[in-house]
């Protein structure tokens, strides 16, 4: 099951195989969980050995469930910060094909620290509350290598969010207002955040050491088996050959990539590198190529059942069942998705795109018959998430299913004759990639962990909750506007997982302590954290596009914005109505919340694109002055977007009048369009 483009049926990738090795290189420019080092000779086999041993040992411990829950977390912080120093360099620019003995002292020593844990466990139990200097020293030294192993792999912004609210634990009795507290020695704050589980070893890391590390596992099989060229291919034969076809398959491509990736700006650089070039030669300009798959690729993080890892948090910070989030996010998915496919398909209305010839196309049926057991294992998951099972469950059933599908292709080859595509090999290639992907993960969860432990220790979380809402003066709306801006501001060049973490703590509680079900706060500024790769001015996932599409990064980032405008409305939206997240909502009033809410993305995106089914302000008596033209233009445009806001309010008369100004529009446009044919007939 090789990670192969022998996709077939006519159709052959856009991109030759020279260009891997630059896609490799801008995966490493810009996603620092690709910048891992590529050992060779000795070194190789050292961290695969370590990898293996670790995969197997987190298996273990999942099928026996006999390692108690702080040992297992130590030891999976163990591996971790090991294989997070032998693998990543101090900085982007360090050679990757060296491997410095003060990064091997660095991983050893980080190892030990939670080693000490596993090893005086029961000794550690006892005297709690009543540490020795030792373990304050020992917990020192492993929270700064932890520190520098954050620095590394997830990046600047959540070490700094989590010295600061150390800071504020230390120096809480010289802070004015709702910030003061008594403060706290640094023998408390260490044993508290590094031998507690409400700290570094909290609620996070115990996701990360069971279930996310499974799915990540599944994801690691899944890959291998080229379900990503699967799924571009799928996506061509059903719109490939549609108004701008290469476009809407970036978009559906993406939205399916993003049930098994992690990574917005992975995403971005896997599948944009055969979408992108497409679309340009299509007649797309590159600024808006690279922004169509930006802005499809972040929104893979919305998309269930993976969600980047964030829905597994999410249900454990919230008790809640993981169905449950997976339920409550599809409705805010589809309409983020289709407002974007919208925009695309009016666009190439707009410039008259076509698709492309039927000739380069697979053709969809033979192409599922032929490969559609790649989505076996998908399906898997899936039904036993549905059916109620846990999501550990559920991963491992996953896991055996992306096994037997692969042994079942190997049998195939060699019954023809053929070498075998699936054996020993790519399964210690799958450990590998699944032990290297935890890593940021982890560290995300144990920074995470910092955080949440510093707001038990302080009650940090219900002073901001407050501080915010006296900010808005209790007004919900206001309060979410700067929730919203507090949360893209924490998301900047995050990780989807450490995007989650840092959001909901800090924001989350101002939205809950106005009455608002938890379950829409915490997805609220998820969404606001997640929407910040396409955001001005990081928006990695942007720039990845714009790399690859050779556009303006900045102008590039500027229309993925606009393209994922559905995620700065969407939230609003079932924070005002909980029953788009499926909360107590009936079958009717899901429909009908659908129904308007597409109508309202639909009239937002013409205000957009300025174009609907015919171009906005358009007059075809050609001697009117530019300025009587361009007036009319914004006022057809904002005619437009206030019928759609209208229509995603979620209250029936707003609907109502949504629903007429825009079918007025939507007929004036058709009547202008038709008078303008006529007329062009006629002369």
């Amino acid at each position: 099951m090789k990670n192969n483009n022998d996709t077939n049926d006519g159709f052959e990738p856009i991109l030759p195989t020279s260009n891997e090795e630059e896609m490799k290189r801008m995966m490493k420019e810009l996603d620092r969980e690709q910048a891992y080092r590529e050992h060779k000779c000795w070194r190789q086999y050292i961290t695969v050995v370590i990898s293996v041993i670790f995969v197997v040992f987190q298996l273990y411990a999942t099928l026996s469930g006999a390692i108690p829950a702080q040992i297992l977390r130590a030891t999976h912080l163990a591996f971790v910060q090991l294989l997070a120093f032998l693998l990543f360099p101090p900085t982007k620019h360090s050679r990757r094909d060296v491997l410095p003995w003060y990064d091997v002292v660095l991983g050893v020593v980080g190892a030990s620290c939670w080693l000490y844990i596993v090893v005086n466990f029961d000794s550690l139990v006892r005297r709690s509350g009543n540490n020795t200097v030792l373990d304050v020293i020992i917990g020192i030294i492993g929270i700064l290598i932890l520190f520098e192993s954050c620095r590394r792999i997830v990046g600047l912004p959540i070490m700094i969010i989590a010295g600061v609210f150390i800071l504020f634990a230390f120096t809480g009795k010289y802070l004015p207002g709702f910030l003061h507290h008594r403060g706290y020695s640094l023998q408390r704050i260490v044993c508290h955040l590094f031998y507690n589980t409400e700290g570094i070893m909290g609620t996070p890391i115990g996701a990360c050491s069971t279930f996310i590390f499974l799915f990540i596992l599944f994801g690691s099989l899944l890959e291998k088996t080229g379900i990503g060229h699967f799924f571009i291919d799928v996506c061509n034969a059903i719109a490939g050959g549609a108004s701008g076809g290469p476009a809407k398959v970036a978009v559906l491509s993406s939205a399916l990539l993003g049930t098994v990736s992690g990574s917005s700006v992975s995403n971005t650089v896997g599948s944009g590198s055969f979408t992108i070039p497409m679309m340009k030669k299509l007649g797309y300009k590159g600024e808006f190529a690279g922004a169509v798959e930006a802005a499809a690729s972040t929104g893979g993080q919305l998309m269930p059942p993976i969600m980047g890892a964030a829905a597994f948090l999410m249900a454990e910070s919230l008790g809640m069942p993981y169905i449950t989030i997976v339920k409550a996010a599809i409705i805010p998915a589809i309409l983020y998705f289709t407002g974007i496919f919208i925009t695309v398909h009016l666009e190439a209305k707009k410039l008259g795109l076509k698709g492309l010839p039927k000739d380069q196309l697979p053709r969809f049926l033979p192409l599922v018959l032929r490969k559609g057991y790649m989505i076996l294992p998908l399906v898997v998951i899936i039904f036993f998430l549905c059916s109620g099972k846990t999501a550990v469950f559920a991963a491992l059933m996953g896991i055996v299913a992306c096994v037997l599908v692969g042994l079942g292709v190997s049998i195939a080859d060699l019954a023809h004759g053929k070498k075998p595509s699936f054996g020993g090999k790519d399964i210690v290639e799958v450990m590998c990639t699944a032990a290297r992907n935890i890593i940021s993960v982890a560290i995300a969860c144990g920074m995470a962990g910092i955080i949440i432990g510093i707001v038990t220790l302080t009650g940090l979380g219900l002073r901001l909750g407050n501080g915010l809402v006296s900010l808005a003066h209790g007004k919900l709306f206001l309060t979410l506007i700067f929730t919203m801006l507090a949360s893209i501001i924490l998301g900047m060049g995050a990780p989807t997982t450490a995007n989650y973490l840092i959001t909901s703590t800090i924001t989350a509680g101002a939205i809950i302590a106005l009455g608002i079900q938890p379950l829409a706060a915490h997805m609220f500024a998820f969404y606001f954290g997640i929407i910040a790769d396409v955001t001005p001015p990081v928006a990695l996932a942007a720039i990845a596009g714009a790399a690859i599409a050779k556009a303006k990064p900045m102008k590039t980032a500027v229309n993925a914005t606009k393209l994922a405008i559905g995620a700065f409305i969407i939230p609003y939206m079932f924070v005002y109505n909980s029953k788009m997240l499926m909360i107590d909502a009936s079958i009717g009033s899901i429909i009908t919340i659908i129904l308007t809410a597409l109508l309202g993305m639909f009239g937002i995106s013409v205000a957009l694109e300025g174009y609907g089914f015919n171009n906005t302000g358009f007059f075809y008596n050609t001697n009117k002055p530019k300025v009587l033209i361009v007036t009319f233009d914004i006022i057809e445009r904002l005619l437009f977007a206030t019928s759609g806001l209208l229509c995603v309010i979620p209250e029936t008369k707003s609907d109502i009048i949504g629903i007429i100004v825009l079918l007025v529009l939507i007929a004036y446009q058709i009547i202008v369009k038709r008078t303008k044919t006529a007329k062009l007939a006629v002369n």
